[in-house]
């Protein structure tokens, strides 16, 4: 009987404890907009749909003319393509995203084009939501709808980028 009445305390004096840890919490607002630091830019982590991703796309290699096509094959998968031009030379990855708060999202999206294989490049001072997707030396090709759907599984949702907080979610 005695046994009984010290697990009933232990299990209310447990259920205290949890109630005032949950009231008393601190961090109620940690990962969100109004737990973010003074000066700290607002990530936008909502994954767009193709039709809602604007990106530029330069060339970073010595083939002429694959910016064009490389942008003309992301037309057909209806992103907007709003620049093509040429980049300076030298990247040996496959791609360089250069992306700000604003595109964070996009950027994620447009990873699992290239199959995590893209460096990404965070500027947390631009103000636009547009992407440039540098293309570099290793690039071949982009991946396929399946290849593309198989690699947003495995990277998971988009986190906002160190020194940054998540926007609150438009609805």
């Amino acid at each position: 009987m005695r046994a009984l009445v010290v697990v009933g305390l232990l299990a209310i004096l447990a259920l205290v404890f949890v109630v005032v840890a949950v009231v008393r919490d601190s961090q109620g607002n940690a990962g969100t907009a109004a737990g973010c630091p003074d000066g700290w830019p607002l990530a936008d982590v909502a994954l767009r749909e193709t039709k809602d991703v604007k990106i530029n796309v330069l060339n970073a290699t010595d083939e002429v003319g694959r910016a064009g096509s490389v942008a003309d094959d992301f037309r057909n998968r209806k992103f907007q393509v709003k620049k093509v031009g040429n980049a300076p030379k030298g990247v040996d990855d496959v791609a360089v995203l250069r992306y700000g708060p604003k595109g964070v999202g996009s950027a994620h999206l447009l990873r699992a084009y290239f199959l995590n294989n893209a460096e990404l490049n965070y500027d947390a001072k631009r103000t636009d939501d547009t992407v440039d997707v540098v293309l570099g030396s290793a690039f071949q090709q982009l991946a396929t709808t399946t290849e593309v759907n198989q690699s947003l599984g495995d990277l998971g949702s988009p986190v906002a980028p160190p020194g940054s907080c998540p926007a609150p979610v438009k609805k």
